[in-house]
């Protein structure tokens, strides 16, 4: 996302995060945003060693502290004090998030969420809120989505599923949520693109691969 013209910051590593970097000719990251530390969404984090080389800088990376220590885990030869940083392995900054926070002039909200038995984080970023991967979203954190202009929502498939939203669940969230527009993500292949979105309620539709969101 672009939280003001020309500052970039990224949502997670995905384990294709190159192939999609280059398929958006993405040529600047400002900071990371992590919600979680499952492998989908961490593996690509090597990468980011390229955009070191472009910016000159370190990466700071924002998470939870038990995402942040599985970064430390995962990826523990970028820590070590020896690393040759931003050319052989990333060279990273990681910043716990305690609460609200400014980043890159907009004001940055961790969502509480719920995956499985994992507590993760969403983000909202002014009246737009990213909520991948769960299945419950706590009373208090609702309180924290009013008035939001557009949503990303997880919705997996119709069949039910541990740790995540089917879709006739994510379609009765974003409707407790109201915002003028939601984009279901995080979707299987069950999920003809087509069909399914001509059956949704007005103003929800699944995303896909490439899609920008103005708000």
């Amino acid at each position: 996302m672009e939280t003001r013209p020309g500052f970039h910051v990224l949502v997670d590593t995905t384990p294709d995060l190159r192939a999609q970097a280059l398929r958006e000719d993405l040529r600047r990251v400002d900071a990371i945003l992590f919600t979680h530390a499952h492998a989908d969404h961490l593996m690509g984090l090597d990468e980011v060693r390229r955009y070191n080389m472009l910016a000159k800088t370190p990466m700071p990376i924002f998470g939870d502290i038990a995402t942040l220590r599985e970064i430390r885990r995962a990826f523990s030869y970028i820590f070590e004090s020896n690393a040759p940083k931003g050319g052989g392995v990333p060279d990273v900054r990681l910043f716990p998030i305690a609460g609200a926070f400014c980043l890159g002039g907009q004001d940055v909200q961790p969502v509480p969420i719920r995956h499985g038995p994992w507590h993760i984080l969403g983000f909202r970023v002014g009246r737009f809120a990213y909520l991948t991967d769960c299945n419950g979203i706590p009373d208090t954190s609702l309180a924290l989505l009013d008035g939001l202009e557009c949503l990303v929502l997880d919705a997996l498939r119709r069949r039910p599923h541990p740790t995540h939203f089917t879709l006739d669940e994510a379609v009765a969230m974003a409707r407790r949520i109201g915002a003028s527009r939601t984009f279901f993500t995080h979707i299987a292949h069950d999920l003809g693109h087509e069909d399914t979105c001509a059956h949704l309620p007005a103003g929800m539709a699944l995303a896909y691969d490439g899609l920008a969101i103005d708000v």
